[in-house]
């Protein structure tokens, strides 16, 4: 079966680390992001990562070694991106109230763009990113690269 991501994104040592799907809706709960990554894991489309993250323009959601289970497993974290997805919306036409999927996709890629490039943990511990560390998905990242709209 083919599985497909938006974001992959993987280690230095070239394994894959993360698992990001983008979605343009707003006003999600972590019930509902629950379920969605359910549907998606139980029709085996998402490859298997440490790192799962279900981003939309006002909630991530990160899953954090939950394996490929299709059960409802609430996420390990729920973030407000804002604070450091803002100075990126200049990258489109729109406000991330309106921004289609691929427009997000685009300020979503260069963030974590951005993550990959940060020389230090502290360069992340401004703008609400703390997450990233706490959670140990900047240390798995450091040094990684990206594969977009992924076939794996």
């Amino acid at each position: 079966m083919r599985q497909y991501a938006d974001i992959l994104a993987f280690d230095k040592d070239g394994q894959l680390a993360l698992v990001a799907e983008v979605k343009s809706k707003l006003g999600t709960s972590s019930d509902w992001a629950a379920k969605m990554r359910r549907n998606m894991f139980a029709h085996g489309s998402v490859p298997n990562a440490p790192f799962f993250l279900l981003a939309l323009p006002d909630s991530f959601y990160l899953w954090e070694n939950t394996g490929r289970t299709s059960e409802i497993v609430e996420p390990t974290q729920k973030v407000n991106p804002q604070p450091f997805l803002q100075p990126l919306f200049g990258l489109t036409d729109a406000s991330y109230q309106d921004l289609t999927e691929k427009s997000f996709e685009l300020v979503v890629t260069s963030w974590l763009n951005q993550v990959l490039r940060a020389q230090s943990p502290q360069d992340l511990l401004e703008d609400n990113q703390d997450w990233l560390v706490s959670s140990g998905l900047f240390e798995k990242l450091t040094g990684g690269h990206l594969a977009l709209e992924a076939v794996a």
